[in-house]
């Protein structure tokens, strides 16, 4: 009785209050309700599983719809200006004359100067901005245009101190800057 005694004292007063003691204590309780489930359950076919699997593979795109990749073969669609107004790269060259301003040019003459050539929202983004933190003097090479869609391009124009990269917008009053990047070499 004594080793009974002493057993049983070890693992009440010692094993069970470690760690490893009571981890075996809960992998001998999770063990014990599966086998017990699993005496207690009714003998299923293997092959039901708990999956209901679809007896064929599920698309989410329609695979006769053609290529629906990010690179395309195709050309970009070149962008459409009305007879008489200014094309993409007109407005470009406009923007960025005036974008550089002129020595002396007061604020509200430099956002005036940009407003006709700008959306409402690129111009609201550029009050409060000041034509003396414009980073380059000049123009110093010819813009390069990536067309994306008929009503959007890309323009990226070399100037002295970097490149000035302008995306237009093509609007009921032609075509029109959205955005304004400055890109330093």
């Amino acid at each position: 009785m004594t080793a009974l005694r002493r057993a049983l004292e070890f693992l009440f007063t010692r094993a069970l209050r470690s760690r490893l003691g009571v981890a075996l204590v809960i992998a001998v309780l999770i063990f014990g309700v599966i086998g017990a489930a699993r005496l207690v359950s009714d003998p299923a076919d293997p092959g039901d599983g708990l999956s209901s699997r679809p007896n064929r593979p599920i698309t989410t795109v329609d695979p006769t719809a053609g290529d629906d990749g990010v690179l395309s073969s195709e050309a970009a669609p070149s962008p459409v200006t009305s007879p008489g107004a200014r094309t993409p790269e007109q407005t470009a060259e406009q923007f960025a004359a005036a974008w550089l301003g002129r020595p002396g040019i007061t604020a509200k003459e430099w956002q005036a100067g940009l407003r006709p050539l700008s959306t409402p929202a690129l111009t609201e983004k550029l009050i409060g901005a000041d034509p003396a933190g414009v980073p380059a003097k000049k123009l110093t090479g010819p813009l390069t245009m990536r067309e994306r869609t008929e009503a959007f391009v890309e323009l990226e124009i070399p100037l002295d101190a970097g490149r000035l990269r302008l995306e237009l917008v093509a609007s009921s009053e032609g075509w029109l800057v959205d955005v304004l990047d400055w890109e330093r070499p």
